[in-house]
């Protein structure tokens, strides 16, 4: 699991916050909305 600021907090305050260890956090910058689609297809398909 990537460390993030959310992490750090330990797990007492997530669960007040509901964050679950099982959620993904996903970042993006301005890109074309197909090539996010079709990037973010291909790496579940690489873990499926």
């Amino acid at each position: 699991m990537a460390h993030t600021i959310f992490w750090e907090m330990g797990p007492e305050k997530r669960q007040q916050m509901n964050i679950g260890d099982g959620m993904l956090r996903l970042s993006v910058g301005l890109e074309d909305s197909q090539n996010l689609i079709a990037d973010l297809q291909q790496a579940f398909e690489s873990v499926a």
